[in-house]
């Protein structure tokens, strides 16, 4: 009887092991922790820098340990079964050889029951040996009863330990892996000289799955420090990335409210330190953009406003020339009449557009102030329509006792504008309409936390969509043809600046039947009260 290596046995085996031990294994939790590590990545994607980092730094850490620790629980759990079932098998050939090769081919059923006994036993494995007897009977004999009998060991290896080797007369030993009542065991097959008896034996391994149990709990707690230790490291990562980023957040906001001399602290070389160098540099060539641009704008405004202050002083004499000139018209030769009326007219027109400038030139400087007094807007109103003489041209709906604190002057300039824009480029007849919101129309006391609405409405053919952005811009005109039409083109950006002084505003729009309507909306109270600059 010849004997073969467990490991050749194992390479000889026809049948495939189907290892329910392996089967009944339950995936790692760390698997499971993977996946929903990268559903947690994908929630946090537009959250804040430090948990994305945060969550990135335990993915890595989590799929790099889970898959250490799986390739070391696999590689352990083939080394302690492999040493497991070579150990068994050998010394299972072995008492084969010493119990049951010495049988002949047709023993009698005691002594195939005495040799069970002897190859297996409580401490190691239990055995079941077939044979026929001398009378052509089958014998099938067992160690022990009650824990392994011929039912138990599975058909695919009885067919393959049946297979008679004729050629050498050897038997050959194989071995499959299977799980009886939940619990795992090797079991193993040889047939002794071709004809002689067949002996199977069962091997518990419970011992070895408590050590492999005991192995994967200590995998998975040393994967799960490693998580934390990840979180730990990618904390102290995020604070040490995100510090200067932070700072330099703070410092863009400051900039951006004007603080153009916030510069960053510059230490190392690394690509956070150059990052802070080249916001150092933007906002540095920003600081001297900005004061070379607030220079040219300075600049302009003083020669804006010398030019005003200047020309007010020929312009003065001027203009009593031209008055004489306008009085003495009808006297004059009538080839010189028109040239001297359009003299007048010219005149008239560049000191009001003098006085605009002026003006302009007060809002910019920041100089311009309120000189406020109460008054009854309805009154503002007709006062301001019958000195223009706009009463016949205006249809008013302006009730009595809607009173506010405002500017006077200023009133009447905006009034003046809005309609007289109205009246010259939309169409009769022009609307203007006065409500109080959110106070007591009867007691200026209750109209603190209220304002006053006047809509200017004509019945014209309205404000293109791409001209509304637009009709408050300083020197805006709509239509390129009316470039020298009577009109600077600051009425509109004049009205808008003397509302928001008071802490108001206008919009313009265009109303439902298709002409265009400007909303002034001022408080009942102004923002400041200081008097007005003597200029």
């Amino acid at each position: 009887m010849c004997a073969a290596a467990a490991g050749e046995d194992r390479g000889r085996a026809l049948v495939a092991d189907p290892d329910p031990y392996r089967a009944r294994r339950r995936v790692p939790p760390g698997h499971a922790a993977v996946n929903r590590a990268g559903r947690l990545a994908g929630l946090l994607r537009w959250t804040s820098l430090r948990l994305r980092l945060v969550a990135v730094f335990a993915a890595v850490a989590l799929t790099a340990a889970v898959s250490v620790s799986g390739i070391a629980y696999w590689l352990n759990r083939d080394a302690v079964l492999t040493r497991a079932q070579n150990s068994a098998l050998n010394d299972f050939r072995d008492s084969l050889q010493r119990n049951a090769a010495s049988l002949p081919v047709n023993p009698t059923c005691q002594s195939l029951g005495d040799a069970a006994r002897q190859i297996g036993g409580p401490g190691t494995y239990q055995v079941v040996l077939l044979a026929t007897a001398p009378d052509g009977s089958p014998c099938a004999e067992v160690s022990d009863q009650d824990v392994f009998t011929m039912s138990d060991v599975p058909a695919s290896l009885q067919k393959v330990v049946n297979i008679v080797h004729k050629e050498d007369h050897a038997y050959h030993l194989h071995w499959e892996r299977i799980s009886l009542q939940g619990h795992p065991y090797l079991v193993a097959g040889a047939r002794i000289n071709g004809d002689g008896p067949t002996g199977y034996m069962l091997k518990s391994l419970d011992a070895e799955r408590k050590d492999l149990n005991s192995l994967a709990w200590s995998l998975g707690i040393a994967t799960l420090l490693a998580l934390i230790g990840a979180a730990l490291l990618a904390q102290a990562a995020g604070s040490a990335v995100l510090r200067p980023v932070r700072r330099l957040g703070e410092a863009a906001q400051r900039l951006g409210e004007g603080h153009l001399d916030t510069r960053l602290k510059v230490t190392g070389t690394d690509e956070l330190a150059e990052m802070s160098r080249t916001f150092n540099n933007a906002a540095e060539a920003l600081e001297n953009r900005v004061a070379e641009l607030s220079a040219r704008e300075a600049a302009s405004r003083r020669f804006v406003a010398d030019m005003s202050h200047e020309l007010r002083t020929p312009l003065t004499a001027i203009t009593a020339v031209t008055d004489v000139l306008e009085d003495e018209a009808e006297a004059l030769d009538p080839m010189i009449a028109p040239a001297v009326r359009l003299v007048v007219s010219e005149t008239r027109r560049l000191n009001e557009l003098v006085e605009t400038l002026m003006e302009v030139t007060r809002f910019d400087a920041g100089t311009a102030k309120l000189r406020v007094d109460e008054v009854d807007v309805a009154d503002m109103l007709i006062a301001c329509m019958d000195a223009r003489a706009w009463l016949d041209s205006v249809e008013l709906d302006a009730p009595r006792g809607v009173l506010a604190t405002l500017d006077p002057r200023r009133l009447d300039v905006i009034m003046a504008n809005l309609i007289g824009n109205a009246l010259k480029h939309g169409g009769s007849p022009v609307e203007v309409t006065l409500r109080a919101e959110g106070g007591d129309d009867g007691e200026a006391e209750g109209g603190d936390d209220g304002e006053i609405v006047i809509a200017v409405t004509d019945h014209g053919p309205g404000i293109p969509e791409d001209v509304l952005p637009h009709v408050f811009d300083r020197f805006y005109k709509a239509d390129a043809s009316r470039a020298r039409s009577e009109g600077s083109g600051l009425g509109l950006s004049i009205a808008l600046e003397n509302a928001h002084i008071h802490g108001g505003g206008i919009t313009a729009g265009n109303a439902p039947h298709g002409g265009a309507v400007f909303t002034l909306r001022l408080p009942r109270r102004p923002r400041t009260t200081a008097p007005e600059d003597p200029q």
